[in-house]
């Protein structure tokens, strides 16, 4: 459970009937983006109010009137999806600034120029963003979000979400212990372990993961690597 010092209040109303529970503001997001979590764990009181900072609790056959249900779990996550979080300033400012970390994080790990095929540097996202004074949302997904963010970004920059595919030949000195640094970064298209040992394959990958990508191989294999981009 959170402690009622860290818990705010989420707040649902219908029929003129108005629902409340603590619950940690972190996890409040994270429901909202549709993670699947131990709401229970993350609320302050198990409980549901109709008014938590006077510590009246909703009257059972109100609750089961309009939720159809009397799982606390269930009515809290429907609380927290279709109602609203009371955060404080600083609480607001803190998940904003969060959410805008995981969106550009999202969009320079998929994203490249189409004009080089190249990513993007981080700092030309985030000055992107400045310019163009996105509004973050704390309570919308990271995903929607930059569908809506490219669509501006596309104006300034050459920007696209794309994966690209690398050819990949690993000499057989390094190929065993290499093998598996190539198949966490995407999807293997095709492979084949070579008559003398080494390995060569394509693999799709997140456009913008590219540097990341070569950086790796180069570490495990001493350099001793060959990548050609295709396409």
């Amino acid at each position: 459970m959170v402690s009622l010092d860290d818990a705010v209040v989420a707040r649902f109303s219908k029929g003129g009937h108005h629902f409340e529970i603590l619950v940690d503001p972190n996890a409040a997001v994270r429901i909202k983006d549709g993670e699947e979590i131990d709401i229970i764990e993350n609320l302050a009181i198990e409980a549901v109010f109709k008014d938590a900072a006077k510590g009246d609790h909703a009257g059972e056959e109100t609750i089961k009137e309009i939720f159809k249900t009397s799982d606390v779990a269930a009515i809290a996550r429907r609380i927290i999806t279709e109602g609203e979080i009371q955060l404080t300033a600083d609480q607001r400012r803190k998940m904003v600034e969060s959410k805008r970390r995981q969106i550009i994080d999202h969009i320079v790990r998929n994203s490249m120029n189409p004009q080089t095929k190249t990513p993007h540097p981080r700092t030309r996202i985030e000055l992107a963003l400045e310019e163009a004074r996105i509004h973050v949302d704390p309570f919308k997904s990271t995903e929607k979000q930059v569908e809506e963010i490219l669509k501006v970004l596309r104006t300034m920059i050459p920007i696209r979400m794309d994966q690209v595919q690398v050819a990949v030949r690993i000499p057989a000195e390094y190929s065993g212990k290499s093998y598996g640094a190539v198949k966490e970064f995407g999807e293997l298209v095709k492979e084949q372990w070579q008559p003398d040992g080494s390995w060569v394959g394509v693999i799709k990958i997140p456009a913008g993961m590219q540097i990341e990508f070569y950086d790796h191989l180069n570490a495990a294999t001493k350099g001793n690597v060959e990548t050609k981009l295709l396409g």
